[in-house]
């Protein structure tokens, strides 16, 4: 498990306090619910609302009866008087447990989005600075034609975007309550207290369910992060690859005193990129799980409860902690804009050859003469390490048909990055558009009542 490295803030709402506290929010709210109806006296609820859970008293009373919820209603009850009787009124376990799972998974989806803004601000703030800088676009791990470093960065910020977007779907999903009895029939129960007590814990009532929330719900929250995990790698992945020594276009940070190697001093490892890439495939593995837990037999079994008191506190903390990581790789990240030109300029001119060969195309000559003519300079550069700019001009047959002026024209990276301020507007990478977007998605709007 990831708690070990979870921060504070998310490790919290994981923590036995919480997720206990929450499953006296439901009961309480319930009370108050069944107070409002009628049911059970109204001075009774002043009282039930003092109701504390003495967590060494639970334990003792777990050891005896092996049921976490009975153990729960116990200590509790233990803190109240003649009041206690209305603790648990016409309920089953799943009823406390799931609402309060979707007020954590509310609570977690809060922070995850204030790290992605985090990250995306960043993110935002870098493609800025080196929107620009030219570098070399690589398919097939080959040199391509150039690109800029800034336009690599703002594909990541609209996929971010996205992926927060994801998120939103995703809580809206889980921000659902359920107080509907043994199997979803509110034999015990009623419809009424199931919205009052969901209102009061700013959630919405699930419209059917049986004796537990369904699955689907909680699988569709586990998929997004493993594809907000999975965008991290992705980006992880392209610092590693630009990291390598050969290449050397990034470094994530490497501070005074840190080690790559304990064998090689000289060695300056991409260790938190590899670490992300890592903890990406642990979270798609959770939402596997979560998937396999959609089906349950009948009106529910427990097959799924063991996986979730694992898979749902570890996904949240570890997503956090990547997008946490990344982060600060991002803010750190060193760029050197030298490295890249030299990458780009490796192959000796070969890069612009498709800009040659339609060039040759608008001065008559057919697709086919013209590419047979492009290529056979272009390998004739590849195999010797020759200038491709002067074997076309030595080539008697390009001269026939183009100046050497008009071959120099096309040697020209800024070609490249002529529609980079369009892009960038269109993703509204300009800082009145960005404040705009960005405010978009504020966390407020992710709160249970607000989805």
């Amino acid at each position: 498990m990831i708690e070990r490295y979870s921060r504070p803030q998310m490790k919290k709402v994981w923590s036995d306090e919480n997720k206990f506290t929450k499953w006296l929010d439901v009961e309480i709210a319930v009370c108050e619910s069944w107070a409002e109806l009628g049911k059970i006296p109204r001075n009774a609820v002043p009282k039930i609302k003092m109701a504390r859970l003495n967590m060494k008293r639970m334990e003792e009373i777990l050891q005896e009866t092996h049921h976490d919820m009975t153990a729960f209603i116990g200590s509790v009850s233990e803190s109240l008087g003649p009041e206690s009787r209305f603790i648990h009124l016409g309920m089953t376990s799943s009823d406390v447990m799931d609402t309060a799972l979707s007020l954590q998974l509310v609570e977690a989806s809060n922070i995850l989005n204030e790290d992605i803004k985090a990250l995306l601000s960043v993110l935002v703030e870098k493609a800025i600075k080196y929107k620009y800088t030219v570098m070399i676009g690589r398919t097939h791990g080959i040199h391509a034609e150039p690109t800029s470093f800034g336009l690599k960065l703002a594909l990541w910020i609209e996929e971010m975007q996205r992926n927060r977007q994801r998120l939103v779907e995703a809580t809206k999903m889980i921000a659902v309550g359920k107080i509907s009895g043994a199997v979803g029939t509110y034999a015990t129960l009623t419809p009424e207290v199931e919205e009052k007590a969901c209102a009061k814990l700013m959630l919405s009532p699930a419209s059917i369910s049986n004796q537990v929330l369904q699955r689907d719900r909680h699988a569709q929250f586990l998929t997004t992060l493993a594809i907000i995990g999975g965008s991290l790698e992705k980006f992880a992945t392209e610092i590693r690859g630009l990291q390598k020594t050969d290449t050397r276009e990034v470094e994530e940070p490497f501070s005074e005193g840190q080690t790559g190697s304990s064998a090689m001093p000289h060695k300056r490892n991409p260790e938190l990129c590899e670490r992300i890439c890592g903890l990406s495939r642990l979270i798609r593995g959770y939402s596997v799980t979560a998937m396999e837990n959609i089906a349950l037999w009948h009106e529910r079994d427990i097959s799924h409860s063991s996986t979730e008191r694992v898979i749902m506190p570890d996904a949240c903390l570890t997503l956090d902690y990547m997008l946490s990581i990344f982060t600060n790789i991002m803010d750190g990240l060193m760029v050197y804009p030298d490295a890249m030109e030299a990458n780009m300029n490796k192959t000796k001119g070969l890069i612009y050859s498709q800009r040659v060969m339609p060039a040759l195309i608008d001065k008559g000559l057919s697709r086919q003469q013209a590419y047979k003519m492009v290529q056979k300079n272009a390998m004739k550069s590849w195999k010797g390490s020759k200038d491709f700019l002067k074997l076309l001009k030595a080539d008697k047959d390009v001269l026939a048909v183009m100046t050497s002026e008009e071959l120099e024209s096309i040697f020209d990276y800024k070609y490249y990055l002529r529609y980079v301020d369009e892009i960038f507007k269109r993703l509204g990478l300009t800082e009145t558009q960005w404040k705009k977007k960005y405010m978009a998605l504020e966390p407020k709007q992710l709160g249970p009542r607000a989805l």
